[in-house]
Parts: C-alpha cells; sequence; structure tokens
C-alpha cells in the first residue's frame, strides 16, 4: 500500500473516471447544435441528458453490488468500452431516438467508473489518505470539463457533429486499454481468489446498507450538494449564461471553466478538514447548501441580466457542492465494513443524480409551457422564462436540507447509544475557551516563577 504502484492504479483510474466526465458533459456544450441536428424542443433536449443520468442512477446499486463481487478494474474497463460505443452512435446519429441510444450507453458506461475507482484507494492506501484522495479523485475527474469546454466545443465548431463525438470515442478506448494494463483490484501481496457471494447473501448486504443512517445521510448530502451543480454543467448552464443572460459564449465557456477549478482547489482543502472534523460533515454539508441556496435566489430576484460578478459569486457558490458532494462517501466509508464499501457508495451516488435529473426535466418542461403560452413573446430561452423554470430548484432544496436534518439526528442518536455522543457547538466552544483560558493560566504562572528566580538570583 501507498507504494508507487499505488499512485499509478489511482492516477490510471483517475484517468478514466476524467474521461468519463468528459463524456459525460460533452452534450451540455452541444445542446445548442443538439436542437438544430434533431430540431429538438427544449423537453426533447433536456430529456437526453435526463434518460442519460436515470440510466446512470438506476445503475447505481447493481455496480456497486457488482464492484464489491467482480472488483474495480473489469467495471472501469466495461465502463469505458460502452462509452465508446455510445460515442460511436451519438456521431452517426440524426434523430432524436438515435441520439438518445448513444447518450443511454454513455450513461451506463460512467455508471460504472466512479464507484470503483472510489472502491480502489481503500484497497491501495492507508486510512488517514482515504478523505483527502477521495476529494482529488473527484476533482481531478472535474478536469473533464474543461475537454468539453474547450477542445471539444472547438472540434465540435471546426470540424462538425460526427468527428467532434468521434474523438471522444477514441478517448474512451484509449481509458479501456490503460485500465486493462495498468488497474490492478489489490497488491499482489494481498491478491485473494474472489469468493463470490450468493445473490441471498448480496441481498443481504444490500438491506443492510440501506438499513444503516450513515448510508441514508450520506445520499442525502449527495443529494442537496451536487445536483444544482450538475443542473447548471450538464444542461441548462451554458444556455442560461448566453441566451437568457446575454453573455458572449467566450465568458460562459470562462464561467463554466471557474466551475471545475475552484472544485479543484477547495477538494483537498475540504478533503483535510473532513479528516480533522468527522463529527462535522454534515453541518459542512448544510453550510454548502445554504450557500448555494442563496446565490441562486440573488441571482433570480435580481431585476435585468445579473452584473458578471453576481454570476460568478454564483458559479463559485455550485463550485462548492462538488468537493461537498464527496462527503457523502465518506460517510458510505465509514459507516459501513469494507465489503460493503462499493453497495454503500452505488447508495450515496444515487441521490444527487436522481435530484439533477428530475430538476433537469421539470425545467425543461417549463420552459416548453411557457414557450407554449406565448410568456415573454413567445422566446424559449427568455431570461423571465428561465428565472422561473430554475426556481424549480427551491423545492428539491428544501427537500434535502430537511433531509439531512432527519436522518443526522437518528445517527446521533444511534452513536449515542454506543457511547459516541456527538458535542454541540456551544460546548466545543466552551471547552475550547476553556482549555485556551487555562493554558494562559499556566503560562503566565511559569512566566511569573521564572522572574522571581531571577529576582533570587
Amino acid at each position: 500500500m501507498d507504494s508507487k504502484r499505488a499512485w499509478i492504479v489511482w492516477g490510471t483510474g483517475v484517468f478514466a473516471y476524467l474521461i468519463a466526465v468528459t463524456q459525460r458533459t460533452s452534450f451540455g456544450i452541444a445542446g445548442l447544435e443538439a436542437t438544430e441536428r434533431f430540431n429538438a424542443t427544449a423537453a426533447a433536449l433536456s430529456a437526453f441528458t435526463v434518460i442519460q443520468l436515470l440510466v446512470y442512477a438506476v445503475l447505481q446499486i447493481p455496480v456497486g453490488v457488482l464492484v464489491d463481487r467482480f472488483g474495480p478494474r473489469l467495471m472501469i474497463a466495461s465502463g469505458a468500452a460502452l462509452m465508446t460505443i455510445g460515442q460511436i452512435q451519438l456521431a452517426a446519429a440524426t434523430s432524436v431516438p438515435g441520439g438518445v441510444v448513444g447518450r443511454v450507453l454513455v450513461g451506463a458506461g460512467d455508471a460504472m467508473t466512479f464507484i470503483s475507482v472510489i472502491r480502489l484507494i481503500p484497497a491501495w492506501f492507508p486510512s488517514r489518505r482515504v478523505p483527502v484522495l477521495t476529494q482529488l479523485t473527484g476533482q481531478l475527474g472535474q478536469l473533464g470539463q474543461l475537454i468539453s469546454i474547450a477542445p471539444f466545443a472547438v472540434a465540435l465548431t471546426v470540424w462538425g457533429w460526427s468527428p467532434a463525438f468521434l474523438s471522444l470515442a477514441a478517448l474512451g478506448l484509449l481509458a479501456c486499454i490503460l485500465s486493462v494494463a495498468l488497474l490492478r483490484n489489490v497488491p499482489e501481496s494481498d491478491a485473494e481468489p474472489p469468493v463470490l457471494a450468493s445473490f441471498r447473501e448480496t441481498a443481504g448486504d444490500l438491506a443492510k446498507a440501506w438499513k444503516q443512517p450513515g448510508t441514508r445521510l450520506g445520499m442525502w448530502s449527495h443529494f442537496a450538494t451536487q445536483f444544482s451543480g450538475n443542473v447548471f454543467v450538464l444542461t441548462w448552464g451554458y444556455p442560461f449564461l448566453v441566451s437568457g443572460e446575454g453573455l458572449p459564449p467566450a465568458e460562459a465557456s470562462l464561467l463554466l471553466s471557474l466551475f471545475v477549478v475552484v472544485g479543484l482547489v477547495c477538494g483537498p482543502w475540504l478533503g483535510t478538514w473532513v479528516g480533522r472534523h468527522p463529527m462535522r460533515r454534515s453541518t459542512m454539508v448544510l453550510a454548502v447548501t445554504s450557500v448555494i441556496t442563496a446565490a441562486w435566489l440573488a441571482v433570480i430576484l435580481h431585476s435585468g441580466p445579473s452584473p458578471l460578478w453576481l454570476l460568478v459569486v454564483l458559479v463559485l457558490a455550485l463550485a462548492l457542492g462538488g468537493p461537498a458532494s464527496m462527503i457523502g462517501f465518506d460517510f458510505a466509508r465509514t459507516f459501513n465494513p469494507s465489503h460493503r464499501i462499493g453497495t454503500a457508495t452505488g447508495i450515496v451516488n444515487i441521490g444527487g443524480f436522481c435530484a439533477a435529473l428530475v430538476t433537469m426535466y421539470v425545467v425543461g418542461l417549463i420552459l416548453d409551457l411557457l414557450h407554449n403560452s406565448g410568456f415573454s413573446g413567445g422566446d424559449l430561452y427568455s431570461l423571465d422564462s428561465f428565472r422561473i423554470a430554475l426556481s424549480f430548484q427551491f423545492v428539491v432544496f428544501a427537500i434535502g436540507i430537511g433531509a439531512v436534518i432527519s436522518v443526522r439526528r437518528e445517527v446521533r442518536r444511534r452513536m449515542a447509544m454506543t457511547g459516541e455522543a456527538v458535542l454541540s457547538w456551544r460546548v466545543v466552544f466552551t471547552d475550547s475557551r476553556r482549555r485556551r483560558t487555562q493554558y494562559k493560566t499556566e503560562l503566565r504562572e511559569e512566566r511569573q516563577q521564572r522572574r522571581s528566580k531571577d529576582d533570587v538570583g
């Protein structure tokens, strides 16, 4: 563990996840071109991403079980192969059904990747490194969005639809080859023939993982923090910034790039904070969710197009949601035994993506309804229409915050029964102040003793 080979395995897994994120987010950049290519309405356009994320979410628990059963290497390589086939299909598609088939394959392959990479970390690294490496995995993988925003966007403009998506297929094939060649499930010294559990045992592990309130706390934490950023980056962010707020495409792309950079910078810090304050993880989740909610409220209530600085604040807040959502996977790891981590991680990962796909579809549906009713002069992507449609997020935020608070109470109640009570902030602050006062008193007495000795001398 923690060897040069471990870093190679982790780096290969991160690269595979980075490519998966590139495949996942590429359609958000191609949204306006897809509208023309497929002659699609807003609801049909959102259906591409909604169906992709629906496949992703539905497969999370089965994939988690399969990762525990067969290991990450097979799942990561298979996921990359599926995404390659999906992008080839999308490159050739000329109708909505054909495009949807391609995105379904991409969603299925994407579903196999992140959970499997997360499963590699505790097998190859000591527990003290796991929170930070989990954050780094998530945030380095998000660099795949930059490939979508810059090189892919340029390829789409210069080469056209089919060559651009074939280039993404080539990246998927590269990830598949590297995964087969370099990944290993465990260090060679720990390698043992896999013991496949029966279906009854597998179902039992799934039920136990769900009954563990720490797993559900992780799921709702992921639900509350991650969905809004996904909605913004995967589907509606670019049209909202360009058509709604009136930003030039270059500025909109720069803001989406800022989303990735901020997450990359904040991720390691948040991972270190979680490692030092494990009893305050849910508090951080609630704090980040409140910041995101406040930022959206300020943008939606602003009269007229929002100033650039306010849109930057919105992107900064949304970017915090990515690292904060990784706290959910830390709940899964610490509240479940090692043989159930994949299954528990799959349950957690459902949260944010289910919330995102529902929000994406409802936003598209509201935009179409407003357009058909002649609202804002019949402009499909008007700023007023976006304000009304994106306000649906506040309903989802309320559900997420309420669920986190409710499940956290159950977790703390169970911890108290085992003698692991969580101290309140008031008790922590009072105790910290008492210890500081005691230290200052002892330091003062020590100085007085030194002065007394010097006077005697």
